[in-house]
């Protein structure tokens, strides 16, 4: 493969920024499949103008001030999510920084490592949290086993119970996709902030990218985020068959922007290749012996790959993904971010740990407690332009990154970091 180099002008406007089972040796053959067109063009281009400016002057009109609520009392906070995905708890951690940085909570030093118990993080912040303002509920975690469709429905109306009866929950933080879904109804008069979801308009959270469709719903859209990164993607390396895995269900194209790809895919003459592997209702185990195996079979027929979210890729299978990507010299993105690219991906957009990520969401919070009505506020939100790379993955795959690429890289890994070690 040739590759490219480019102005560090457009890559700096291209680069804008989710029981036991089969051990890996006995998952089942993965099978490859082109992508089908999309059905439609999915737009690339920002907010307009006008409706920029109408977002910046909604936003304008409710302070970020921390306050109690009119009797006195704190907000009462409280959390749902689909399962236990890795992120889930990485952005909650920015949120909380984004808080503290506004006034709303005090300063503390958080937890730097994933607690591995479900709700760990959660419990940890009730007991240990100290604020003025706020409080986030020790019974205030829901959560739909690990991903389990038929506990789903169970918890999702118990929680809908609690907020139509009991009324003891001021804000909900529905944190990824299952959890915006099941929120996103009517008859919900607590505000919703929905985070970590991969297009929450192509999931059915919201109603455009503009608009959540609902006076209690809130949900941070990127138009074109995924879109701007193929772009890029393709801009260096000119790949005539790009590699994907996702679940073929509506959430699994949501979190791998597959309708995106598919756009961009169309418009700049590449195939894809993709391969299924399932995350919802099978185990832990299952899903990263099942993922591993489908970028074992797209190595053998893409000559990139575009690493999707999904709950099989952790810290610790990562490397067993990119093993046979590396070997055949690939090149990969990552759609994560740079936390991939530090263990071994070729290259991503930095997002600083979700920084600008997390003071977004907690500017949110905060103008809904100053009474902001959460549909009133501004959704669309781009990521700073700023690019992660890692030299020891590119001296692999034979590739020599020219000086604009590395003038552009806000985060450069010398070496390929080991997983953390399982807690």
């Amino acid at each position: 493969m040739k590759f490219w180099s480019l102005p560090l002008a457009l890559l700096l406007c291209a680069c804008s920024p989710a029981p036991s089972g089969p051990d890996a040796a006995s998952a089942p053959a993965a099978e490859i499949r082109p992508l089908a067109p999309a059905a439609s063009t999915v737009g690339t281009a920002p907010a307009n103008a006008s409706a920029v400016a109408s977002d910046v002057l909604a936003a304008s009109r409710w302070p970020l001030t921390p306050r109690r609520k009119a009797d006195g009392g704190k907000w009462r906070i409280a959390y749902y999510e689909g399962g236990q995905y890795r992120d889930y708890e990485v952005i909650l951690k920015a949120t909380v920084r984004g808080l503290m940085a506004l006034g709303w909570l005090r300063d503390m030093p958080l937890p730097a490592d994933n607690n591995p118990q479900a709700g760990g993080f959660w419990r940890w912040l009730a007991a240990n949290a100290r604020s003025d303002y706020l409080e986030f509920l020790p019974d205030g975690y829901h959560a739909a086993g690990d991903f389990d469709p038929k506990q789903r429905p169970v918890v999702a109306a118990a929680l809908l119970k609690r907020l139509q009866e009991r009324r003891d929950i001021d804000l909900v933080i529905a944190m990824g996709t299952w959890a915006g879904q099941d929120l996103a109804r009517p008859g919900i008069s607590t505000p919703v902030v929905v985070m970590s979801t991969s297009n929450p308009v192509a999931s059915g959270i919201v109603r455009s990218d503009d608009d959540s469709g609902f006076d209690h719903l809130h949900a941070k859209t990127e138009p074109g985020r995924y879109g701007r990164q193929l772009a890029l993607f393709h801009d260096i390396f000119r790949f005539r068959k790009l590699g994907i895995v996702y679940e073929d269900s509506v959430e699994g194209r949501s979190f791998a922007a597959v309708d995106e790809i598919a756009a961009i895919a169309g418009k700049r003459g590449f195939a894809v290749q993709t391969c299924h592997a399932p995350f919802n209702g099978v185990s832990q185990q299952e899903a990263e012996a099942r993922v591993t195996a489908c970028y074992r079979e797209i190595a053998t027929v893409a000559d990139a790959v575009y690493l999707t979210v999904h709950r099989g890729i952790t810290p610790q299978s990562l490397p067993g993904v990119l093993e046979p990507l590396i070997a055949r010299g690939l090149p990969t993105f990552s759609m994560l971010g740079e936390q991939e690219v530090r263990q071994g991906a070729l290259m991503s957009i930095a997002q600083l740990n979700y920084l600008y990520v997390g003071r977004f969401h907690a500017e949110t919070m905060a103008r809904i407690f100053n009474g902001a009505s959460p549909r009133a506020l501004p959704q669309v939100w781009q990521a700073p332009a700023k690019i992660a790379l890692n030299l020891e993955t590119a001296e692999r795959i034979g590739y020599n990154p020219p000086v604009d690429i590395l003038m552009a890289s806000d985060e450069i890994y010398a070496r390929i970091s080991p997983p953390p070690a399982p807690r």
